[in-house]
């Protein structure tokens, strides 16, 4: 089948670790190559943020990524995207009208709005990726995102042919936004089992306890809660990766480290190659992800491919991915980080069976290959649907 995902902000050929780039962005790639692996033919349809970025590019067998012009052809934060998305949703209803796919399927909410006014009968299948609702209840007066937003995710949920939530929590929250929970079906993220693997180069460690933590550099990761808690781990050292080392948040958490008389423990390092990423986890006796609320996480799915023990807040997707081969703590709780944390690096059995556990959930469940076919499965669905109510209408 043609399959078109939307992914108006997450660039899949972009830099990973900036605000703007992260999970999303590596999703919407993998998934594309998994799914035209499958046999399918898939254009992926970003906002073009810069001039030296062609219409078109092949990025794999059966994968393109055509950037639409919409806006400035620069980076915007996507927070201050709305007032383009008129004009991105008549690129892609233009595009549609000359060739349709047989289902679109739309990542983020602005994604989803685009979408469902360009498609013109195609099917819309909708990944929200994060929820308005658990942002602004999280983020408070702080949180950027447009007024609209949760009404409109609200209509995008009532009106998409189906919804993917990558979580039994979001599904929760979904459900509480009025989603009826026949649309909703729960497909989660992958991981490259291939690249993020037990067996692999491990990149050059200090000789002491070694925590990592990685991913995008703003407050709501609860990097500064690992922080914290390093102060009642005596010898242990915590090497934080993820964007760069000048962003607003690499210099607090580095102020941070200073004022707690860290600075020689904890070693902020910025963005790191995606492929070496894995030899980065290997390297760790623990990988530690704290975010206040996280719709997924694929950090800790990440870490627990490489046999690496993954202690994590007790939110979101972790809820999945991590209770019962991994440590879950609260968020915003230094001392119960630490006390979980100090039990992990004091103990080597229990690191080697937390990360022989996260290993095999993450072949059993979170490989590529066995996402693609959850998610064409669902598309198989939303088609056969618009077939069967063509057919009621005598179409």
């Amino acid at each position: 089948m043609k399959v078109d995902l939307i992914s108006e902000h997450a660039d899949p050929l972009a830099a990973i670790g900036g605000v703007d780039s992260g999970g999303q962005n590596v999703h919407v790639a993998a998934l594309a190559v998994a799914l035209a692996r499958r046999g399918h033919t898939i254009v992926v349809h970003t906002r073009r943020s810069s001039e030296r970025q062609p219409p078109s590019v092949r990025v794999a067998p059966g994968v393109t990524v055509e950037y639409v012009p919409a806006g400035p052809a620069a980076p915007v934060p996507k927070d201050e995207l709305p007032p383009y998305m008129a004009e991105f949703t008549e690129r892609l209803a233009d595009r549609w009208a000359a060739g349709p796919p047989d289902v679109v399927h739309a990542h983020f909410w602005m994604s989803g709005q685009a979408a469902l006014q360009a498609a013109d009968g195609v099917p819309v299948v909708q990944t929200f990726h994060a929820l308005g609702t658990v942002k602004r209840r999280w983020q408070g007066d702080a949180d950027t995102s447009p007024a609209h937003r949760i009404p409109t995710e609200r209509e995008i949920g009532r009106h998409a042919d189906a919804v993917l939530a990558t979580c039994g929590d979001e599904v929760n929250e979904l459900r509480a936004m009025g989603i009826p929970e026949e649309r909703i079906t729960v497909v989660p993220c992958g991981v490259d089992l291939s690249a993020f693997c037990p067996d692999g180069p491990v990149a050059p460690r200090t000789p002491g306890p070694l925590i990592l933590s990685i991913g995008r550099m703003v407050p709501r990761k609860g990097v500064d809660t690992t922080i914290q808690a390093l102060r009642r781990l005596p010898g242990a050292e915590l090497v934080i990766a993820g964007g760069s080392e000048h962003d607003d948040e690499a210099v607090r958490l580095r102020g941070l480290a200073r004022a707690y008389g860290l600075e020689r423990r904890v070693h902020v390092i910025g963005s790191v190659p995606r492929e070496h990423v894995p030899a980065l986890m290997r390297s760790a006796d623990v990988v530690v992800t704290v975010p206040w609320y996280e719709p997924f996480g694929m950090v800790p799915v990440e870490a627990m491919a490489c046999g690496v023990p993954v202690v994590a807040s007790a939110v979101g997707g972790h809820l999945d991915t991590v209770a019962g081969c991994g440590v879950l703590v609260p968020p915003r709780r230094p001392r119960a980080l630490a006390r979980a944390l100090g039990d992990v690096l004091g103990d080597p059995d229990k690191r080697a069976a937390l990360g022989a556990a996260g290993a095999r959930r993450a072949r059993e469940r979170y490989g590529w290959p066995r996402v693609a076919q959850l998610t064409e499965a669902v598309y198989t669905q939303v088609i056969d649907g618009k077939v069967c109510r063509l057919a009621a209408l005598g179409g």
